[in-house]
């Protein structure tokens, strides 16, 4: 078994390398900046997608049956409807099958609805000839801050003569019982609007549409007005796609990074408790986990200025700050039920140094004083907490890493460790902006000194690379490995480079949690991108960026990065679309906060690119643009703020940049 699985992973890894062909993408550029699947005459086909608002999610399943029919249906999630028990799955859920779609007739024909293409950007639209000679565009959307979810369908003539259609009224109501609710009685309701007989001439259109919503029975029931309803989730859109905009030469990474964008920043849940931004993908909502939101999600933010997206963050590091104590009992590792319970089923995963890595990230790229003083009391406790974890070889212990005991991580993980070394860093520089030198001179002390123990206890050569072993008894390669790159300690980088795209942990689907077994969690291959970036493998790696974006964004399932499988069935979870930003934002082009108004850089152009940029970078306060163009065998390194020039320099293309914009916020 161990055999096939080696030949299963050299597959993929040629597929890289260009020995073997990939699969031709399913799906196409839109030249709006969608994508768009034309539909062949070929095998049923069907994929699902996550769309969310404020007050709901919706887990759309989308495709065609074997007769070549439109098939839908729809997964629908209201977070702040809270069942019984309230734990971290109590959401109220319900399923649609697609019978509560109404009758549809033309001239007395049943309309039966034959998709030619579907189309994605943060909605999903699909048009459909028919059995008679009307063509029909169905648009799917969430409310941006309602508990609604809209099927819009429109209907148009493409006959020579006048066509009589029929809509049936359809209402479909539940009531769910009250003992199972948090709030007592809830109301499940699908309605149609826009039914009636219509006669259409040649080229006319009709609209009607399927509104999907819940709320408490004590809650008067809401008019949803589906055209005004589709103009907030496109306004939610469009103004994602004009901050942080990505620009290269690789038009599938500025659209991959793009779609990446809605997803990471649309899953946020107005809860009683703040917004509180959740992973999704049908058991997660309404809290908050040390390793998806304050680790993975929160430091991605600022760089995106998106007012949902900060001020969840910054909520999330408040209720973590909640449960400081003075006993230094672990943090839980999950805030649950819009902040009424807590989850520490695994222990302490190293969540601590999860905390304070993305609370110190997220405080210096605000660019906000205020916020920075409001965290660094937490980054302190945990810092403390990690202190009085360290073993007397200086590494630090934890019961289980993020991965919650599903593979092996000893009593000390390497995670952990290097999480809590990029933790002291940022907590060094933050404690140099708020005037704290004494502990800032601490911080780097034990930054240093972490790095070294984690060089003397996790340096190893394990299946042949002089890398790291994940924990005292691990004789595999393990993904994580590629966290000592993303913190900067490179003195395994280019054997750890080289495990991590070895076919030992490298297949088509991204990098294997461990040598020898089939599960990916696109989490670890995502930093590793980062990691090999700022590690400075910026071709080599480009190619495999290129291929999983190409992957995720065009292949079989699209469009965003995916939680894991076999678990979960390669769910959207949210919080791995911001690690997909973190890509570029963190690796391709280097950034690393090291102030409230100054950040180093260290871009990695690659040598078939002449320039790229990222526009519109809303952290440290600022409307900000990077470029990097090749002039000659030179680089040119050029910063505005607010159209402003603030750094224009000709450069090597390995030194560190150092860019100041300012005074800081008061």
């Amino acid at each position: 078994m161990k055999t096939i699985r080696f030949l299963l992973a050299v597959a993929g890894w040629l597929c890289i390398t260009g020995h073997v062909g990939a699969q031709l993408p399913r799906w196409a550029f839109a030249s709006d900046g969608g994508i768009r699947w034309t539909v062949q005459a070929s095998p049923a086909h069907t994929d699902h997608i996550e769309m969310s608002g404020k007050q709901l999610s919706a887990i759309i399943t989308y495709g065609t049956n074997d007769q070549q029919e439109l098939l839908l249906k729809k997964q629908l999630v209201f977070p702040m409807l809270r069942t019984i028990p309230n734990n971290t799955h109590a959401s109220l859920k319900t399923n649609f099958d697609g019978t509560e779609l109404p009758v549809i007739t033309a001239d007395g024909v049943p309309l039966k609805v034959l998709p030619t293409d579907f189309y994605l950007k943060g909605l999903l639209r699909v048009h459909s000839r028919s059995n008679t000679g009307l063509t029909v565009t169905d648009i799917l959307y969430p409310s941006v801050d309602k508990a609604g979810f809209i099927q819009l369908r429109e209907l148009v003539n493409n006959g020579p003569r006048v066509c009589h259609v029929q809509i049936d009224s359809l209402v479909r109501e539940q009531h769910t019982d009250a003992d199972k609710g948090v709030y007592g009685v809830y109301v499940l309701r699908s309605e149609v609007t826009g039914y009636g007989s219509f006669e259409l001439a040649p080229g006319e259109k009709h609209s009607l549409a399927i509104i999907y919503s819940a709320r408490k029975i004590s809650t008067p029931a809401y008019y949803f007005s589906p055209g005004y309803e589709l103009l907030r989730r496109t306004a939610f859109v469009q103004e994602l796609m004009q901050n942080l905009v990505l620009e290269t030469p690789n038009d599938t990474i500025n659209r991959g990074f793009a779609f990446a964008k809605i997803r990471a920043t649309e899953s946020i849940y107005d809860t009683k408790a703040g917004l509180m931004h959740g992973p999704g993908g049908g058991a997660y909502y309404a809290a908050i986990w040390a390793n998806d939101q304050a680790e993975y999600a929160n430091p991605f933010f600022p760089f995106l200025g998106n007012a949902n997206g900060n001020e969840s963050a910054a909520n999330s590091f408040r209720l973590f700050a909640g449960y400081m104590n003075k006993d230094y009992k672990p943090i839980p590792s999950s805030v649950i039920a819009e902040g009424d319970g807590y989850w520490n089923g695994a222990g302490d995963r190293g969540d601590q140094a999860m905390i304070a890595y993305g609370a110190a990230r997220f405080a210096l790229a605000s660019g906000d004083t205020a916020i920075a003083k409001q965290l660094y009391p937490l980054i302190n406790w945990c810092l403390q907490y990690l202190e009085l974890h360290k073993r007397p070889d200086g590494i630090i212990t934890s019961d289980a890493d993020e991965l919650e005991g599903r593979f092996p991580a000893g009593k000390a993980n390497l995670s952990t460790n290097a999480l809590a070394y990029g933790a002291y860093q940022s907590a060094a520089h933050l404690a140099t902006v708020l005037g704290d030198r004494d502990t800032a001179a601490l911080y780097q002390q034990r930054a240093k000194q972490l790095g070294a123990d984690i060089e003397h206890f996790f340096g190893h050569t394990v299946q042949g690379f002089d890398t790291y072993r994940y924990y005292e008894e691990n004789t595999v390669l393990r993904s994580w490995i590629c966290l000592p790159l993303v913190m900067g300690m490179n003195e395994r980088r280019d054997a750890t480079m080289k495990a991590l795209l070895s076919p030992y942990l490298w297949t088509n689907n991204g990098i294997l949690t461990a040598a020898g077994d089939h599960t990916f969690w696109d989490r670890s291959t995502l930093y590793a991108f980062r990691g090999l970036f700022f590690g400075g493998a910026t071709d080599t790696t480009l190619k495999y960026l290129a291929y999983y974006t190409r992957q995720r964004l065009l292949g079989a399932h699209v469009p965003y990065p995916v939680e894991a499988w076999p678990e979960g069935d390669q769910r959207h979870l949210s919080a791995e679309s911001a690690l997909y930003c973190r890509v570029i934002t963190e690796g391709l082009f280097g950034m690393v906060p090291t102030g409230l108004r100054q950040f180093d850089m260290c871009p990695r152009l690659p040598a078939t690119w002449n320039n790229m940029a990222l526009r519109h970078i809303r952290a440290f306060g600022a409307d900000m643009d990077i470029e990097v163009k090749r002039v000659g065998k030179q680089l040119k390194v050029t910063v505005t703020d607010k159209g402003k020039v603030v750094l224009a320099k000709d450069w090597n293309g390995k030194d560190v940049v150092q860019v100041v914009l300012g005074k800081q916020k008061a």
